[in-house]
């Protein structure tokens, strides 16, 4: 039986301290990583958690984290799995932990890869969850206008799925990334990329309402340099967005556990392929940064063209 969260969690807690020759040799590729990469908050604090997995499940056996070899680390990976750790888990851990011995080799720390001959677990593929279109309409219309808060959230939501924007990129989006005169949004993605995306008329007209109307009484007399604040005038965490997007979800008669932050970004990229987009566009408002990340989508079209095929043709 797979062990549960909790299961893991009390595992984690049993296992001994960080070493400190392990925690300085993670500090120096998080340092190193973020210098030469610029790598997002979120990547690197992954990146750590991986290592810091690592680390102290070896507890400085061989040499520790910089001293494993090839049989560790597969040795690592066959114990998350007894333990219950799902392969797409996996496979972001081998990923950190190429990222973290590819910087060993190049700065003279080791004289092998020990995961170059390591096969990334086999992952299902899986298709993004878009909401049907009349759907997206019910949740973006759930919020209560008539509040400051309210008003907030449905700016937010119609500016997430007019933009496709992750999570992280909007509850992190500087005011002055906002141009509604040419309505247009800049996004710093992944990597740092910039990207430059279009507003519809209708997410101008609520983030016009929002600036004009409820962003003054959320964030007071403080200068904050936020786009989107609270009433205490900080930005929403992710957390909490993704709590508002489920509260809404509820209120617009849509199950809460089909709805997410991620699949507002899945169901613009799903309506816009099937109105014509194509994928080099969809690619370039989504910042993917290679277009075999954006294809996907074409999958999802597919299967909603052979559904329809099968309801409506006479033979389907």
């Amino acid at each position: 039986m797979a062990a549960t969260p909790a299961d893991r969690r009390r595992h984690a807690m049993a296992l001994p301290p960080l070493r400190d020759a392990d925690a300085a040799a993670i500090e120096a590729f998080l340092d190193g990583s973020w210098a030469e990469s610029g790598l997002s908050r979120q990547t690197l604090a992954s990146y750590r958690r991986d290592l810091e997995g690592l680390a102290r499940w070896r507890d400085g056996a061989g040499g520790g984290l910089l001293g494993a070899d090839r049989g560790a680390l597969f040795d690592y990976l066959a114990a998350r799995t007894r333990d219950g750790y799902r392969p797409r888990s996996n496979a972001r851990l081998l990923s950190s932990l190429r990222a973290f011995y590819a910087h060993a080799l190049r700065r003279g720390l080791r004289q092998d890869d020990p995961t170059a001959l390591l096969e990334p677990p086999k992952l299902p593929r899986s298709l993004p969850k878009a909401l049907p279109e009349g759907q997206v309409e019910a949740l973006l219309a759930a919020p209560d206008t008539a509040s400051p808060t309210g008003l907030r959230d449905r700016a937010m939501l119609e500016l997430m799925y007019a933009c496709g924007l992750r999570v992280s990129e909007l509850v992190g989006l500087p005011a002055t990334a906002l141009n509604l005169r040419q309505g247009a949004l800049r996004v710093v993605g992944k990597g740092g990329r910039e990207r430059l995306v279009p507003l519809g008329e209708e997410a101008q007209h609520w983030l016009r309402r929002y600036l004009d109307e409820a962003r003054p009484v959320l964030a007071g007399k403080r200068a904050v340099p936020a786009l989107f604040v609270n009433a205490g005038g900080e930005s929403p965490s992710r957390q909490q967005f993704w709590a508002l997007v489920k509260r809404h979800a509820a209120a617009a008669g849509i199950d809460p556990g089909r709805v997410s932050p991620h699949g507002l970004r899945h169901s613009f990229a799903t309506h816009l392929l099937n109105h014509g987009a194509d994928l080099r566009t969809l690619q370039m408002l989504l910042g993917h940064s290679s277009l075999s990340t954006t294809q996907i989508y074409t999958l999802v079209a597919r299967e909603q063209l052979k559904r329809l095929h099968q309801r409506h043709h006479p033979r389907g």
